[in-house]
């Protein structure tokens, strides 16, 4: 169907079913007119963002035979189309004000895409992105879900999470081994946590990755000679705990 060859390394899973790509770019809200597709591939989703007049809209693609397959289909997309690795690029790369972000995420970088949008949290608005079912899950997942984590509350500090609909694996190419959905990202109203936010991050990691444990002993490098007694949550296990809990723990840590 398509003259670009799926790059396994690059976890290239091609979308070709026309109605999910609609209802993809139909999720954008319009919280921003500054569009970054992330890996347009084969152009499915682009098209659509292209007929959205408007929409300022650019896209950046890391694979060379994408984007001459883009160039030659899609003539309009010179001067839009960046050729460049999106983990490795900064906002003012694409634009110099607030941009929203979509896209059918590469599997392989779907988790670190959205923590690059952390990293710029100020400049992205939203995001609505296809990623793995389970990783979608994960994100949206209420604190004490077996399925809730460290990536539930980073972006859930900072972002509204909506898992809006399921993706299966036949409307690709090649069709991945596992089902897929499409997530929306909302930036909250949230300018500062009201804690130390290098802190927080590091409770956050610390808590779960011995998740099994309470927080009295998973926190324990962190602890260190503070009189726990002091300390709220102490015999919780890190998944029971919500945002604002894990702020207020790290006030209390600081």
């Amino acid at each position: 169907m398509f003259s670009v060859r799926p790059k396994k390394h690059l976890g290239q899973h091609f979308l070709h079913d026309r109605n999910i790509a609609g209802k993809i770019a139909g999720s954008l809200s319009g919280a921003s007119s500054n569009v970054l597709e992330i890996g347009p591939g084969t152009g499915i989703l682009t098209h659509f963002l292209l007929e959205n007049e408007k929409l300022n809209f650019k896209a950046v693609e890391i694979d060379s035979e994408s984007v001459s397959f883009l160039l030659d289909h899609f003539p309009v997309m010179r001067g839009r189309l960046i050729h460049a690795d999106f983990l490795k690029s900064k906002p003012d790369d694409f634009f110099s004000e607030p941009f929203a972000i979509v896209g059918n995420f590469p599997y392989n970088i779907s988790s670190q895409i959205l923590f690059k949008v952390l990293d710029y949290r100020n400049m992205v608005p939203e995001v609505v992105g296809m990623v793995q079912k389970e990783v979608a899950e994960r994100i949206a997942a209420p604190s004490g879900s077996k399925t809730y984590g460290i990536m539930s509350v980073l972006l859930q500090a900072w972002y509204d999470i909506e898992y809006l609909f399921t993706v299966n694996e036949n409307v690709f190419i090649p069709p991945p081994k596992v089902k897929s959905a499409v997530i929306r990202l909302t930036r909250n109203h949230k300018q500062t946590l009201e804690c130390d936010e290098s802190l927080f991050t590091a409770v956050v990691k610390t808590a779960f990755n011995q998740r099994r444990k309470t927080l009295r002993n998973a926190l324990s490098s962190i602890i260190k000679d503070k009189d726990t007694s002091t300390l709220p949550f102490m015999g919780e296990r890190a998944e029971r705990l919500s945002v604002d809990d894990f702020v207020k723990l790290t006030q209390s840590l600081q």
